[in-house]
């Protein structure tokens, strides 16, 4: 019985492979779509850099930290498109995410801060689901992954003369 279970799922794994270009298109799509909020955020800082530096100021978080939080939408925006290094800038943006929400958008009698909030938590979690899911075979991770390993080998019986 156990052997029937399992040649059914080998067959349902092969007939719904997951590496299909709609798969492929859909997970481009999703990182584009999370980063461009990122992308424009961090341009709108740079031209009103003086009035965010003020705001964050007014909710008890340090001007000086205004240069960090653009590199970290730009760069982080930029590289979730590109799909490098996804897993671990996905899990940053994710917290940054969270904090940004617990820091400006936490007063729950303004009902537009509340809705502010629940949508930073929801886009936490669509980078909680790609820091654990990788970017698919569109993605420069996936570029590098199929590239063969340079460096040194330090394999026995290996000679790096």
């Amino acid at each position: 019985m156990e052997s029937i279970l399992n040649r059914a799922l080998t067959n349902f794994q092969k007939e719904h492979d997951m590496n299909t270009p709609l798969r492929n298109l859909s997970d481009l799509s999703g990182r584009a779509l999370l980063a461009v909020l990122f992308l424009i955020a961090g341009f709108g800082k740079l031209g009103a850099y003086a009035g965010t530096q003020a705001y964050m100021a007014s909710k008890g978080v340090p001007g000086a930290l205004l240069p960090l939080v653009i590199a970290l939408e730009l760069g982080g925006g930029a590289l979730i498109v590109a799909g490098l290094w996804t897993r671990a800038t996905a899990l940053a943006l994710a917290g940054f995410t969270i904090l940004a929400a617990l820091l400006f958008h936490a007063n729950f009698a303004d009902q537009t801060q509340q809705i502010m909030f629940l949508k930073n938590v929801a886009i936490a979690g669509g980078f909680l689901l790609l820091a654990a899911n990788g970017a698919a075979a569109w993605s420069l991770d996936a570029l590098r992954a199929r590239q063969p390993k340079r460096g040194l080998s330090w394999q026995a019986g290996s000679s790096n003369a």
